[in-house]
């Protein structure tokens, strides 16, 4: 999120400019759904009103059947086979029939928090915790107790057809103004009078600034795993510009921390990947996922008098705090909004498509998997293209705040890279007894 230092400071109050959308007609998704936005068929993200989110939940809940009863328990461990997943695929499209929602659901996981090679069985398996599910307020899919997201087979496939191009560039998504909008902005500013009030400056900003442009890079924009990440920068968003309270307590908004400050530049957030380094037993067959999985930075950029974005790779005191909060935060955070449980998921998943593809665990495993790689038909629906700029106020003398861009952005590879062996990965293997599995999933 990026910031724009005003050349003439008007009244005593802070403006911030949140991004959303104002298209009235804007669509919800449909399943798989995303968490606490909505985007319209020309790709304007927007927030759904309460209404529209209760019945969204209403009609999901009334339309899902119940998950299978020996699923419905919560285990700390539950496995989920790769090749009894390929093998569900291959006789849904060769009977004609949808994949069941255990299947979509990928038997309620949670978390992936082992990949284990059975190359006896040619076979990759996913393991962690796992419970029935429910449709939460916000419309997502989530355990019937922890109300944690749960994972999707279309964020998997779309991951691991992601996992050789995601080394370089990596994910990502980004929200900025366009620089005929920031030009605009200095304008409007230059022409303020001292007499003019807070609500007619912020229409005016609003006016001016125009229309954000919403960019994903790394993965198809149309796929839900991309409006995972774009529904979690807004949502991230909403919570530090003050358009609505945290769900949890001890984070308060950026607005409401930065009450006094006098530094002249505003931070722009993002939310990045955050694992301690992988565990892997000593002949690389079995694998964990260690650490939060997700993270909040920042840095100040501000806007030159030509209206040129700048970047000056500072931090600013109530920005890092912020920042710092929030990630402290976040465990809790994600078991309250589930859009922040869902970025982490396909974080998640896009650390074990880069771990398989980096060390070619299909190959050890002599797993074929053709409906995963290439020939299952994941959803798809309008990608986000922009987002609307809306004014908050806050009375506060000095300055105008702006917030006007952020994002998401994972490196899968320089995760994967980061290994240590560890006796005790391998002994969950072991224990986890593949050949006595009956079905695609066991716990």
């Amino acid at each position: 999120m990026f910031a724009l230092r005003l050349t003439r400071l008007v009244g005593c109050f802070t403006l911030a400019l949140m991004l959303l959308a104002s298209e009235a007609s804007a669509q919800f998704f449909r399943q798989p759904a995303v968490g606490g936005v909505s985007i319209s068929a020309d790709g304007v993200l927007d927030t759904p009103t309460v209404q529209d989110s209760e019945e969204l939940q209403a009609a999901w809940q009334n339309g899902m059947n119940a998950a299978p009863a020996e699923m419905e328990d919560f285990t700390d461990l539950r496995f989920v086979s790769l090749r009894g997943i390929e093998a569900e695929l291959a006789a849904a499209a060769k009977n004609g029939q949808p994949i069941s929602e255990a299947v979509a659901f990928l038997a309620g996981l949670q978390r992936v928090q082992f990949v284990l090679v059975y190359p006896d069985q040619n076979d990759v398996v996913l393991a962690g915790p796992a419970e029935g599910w429910k449709v939460d307020q916000l419309g997502n899919v989530v355990g019937r107790t922890t109300n944690r997201p749960v994972l999707l087979l279309d964020d998997l496939i779309v991951a691991l057809r992601a996992g050789e191009t995601s080394n370089g560039n990596g994910i990502s998504c980004s929200i900025d103004p366009t620089p005929e909008g920031l030009a605009r902005v200095q304008q409007v500013n230059r022409n303020f009078t001292a007499g003019m009030s807070p609500q007619v400056a912020a229409k005016q900003m609003e006016e001016a600034l125009g229309a954000q442009v919403i960019t994903v890079s790394g993965i198809e924009p149309t796929t839900h795993f991309a409006r995972t990440i774009v529904a979690a920068d807004f949502r991230m968003k909403r919570l530090a510009m003050n358009f609505e309270p945290a769900p949890v307590d001890g984070l308060p908004s950026y607005l409401q921390l930065a009450r006094g400050a006098s530094k002249n530049m505003l931070p722009r957030w993002w939310l990045a990947a955050s694992y301690e380094p992988l565990a892997k037993s000593e002949d690389g067959l079995a694998w964990e996922l260690r650490g939060q999985g997700v993270k909040c930075l920042t840095e100040e950029d501000f806007v030159d008098a030509d209206g040129n974005r700048r970047q000056s790779g500072q931090q600013s005191g109530p920005a890092a705090k912020w920042a710092n909060m929030f990630t402290e935060r976040f465990d809790e955070l994600a078991g309250h909004d589930s859009a922040f449980g869902q970025l982490r998921n396909v974080m998640d998943l896009a650390i074990v498509s880069a771990l398989i593809a980096k060390e070619q665990l299909f190959e050890t495993a002599q797993l074929q998997a053709p409906n995963l790689l290439t020939g299952y038909e994941v959803a798809n629906f309008p990608a986000p293209r922009s987002v609307a700029t809306k004014a908050s106020l806050l009375k506060k003398g000095g300055r105008w705040i702006i917030s006007a861009s952020g994002g998401v952005q994972v490196f899968p590879w320089q995760v994967a890279d980061l290994t240590e062996t560890s006796a005790e990965v391998a002994g969950v293997r072991q224990e986890a007894n593949r050949t006595a599995a009956k079905s695609w999933w066991w716990q």
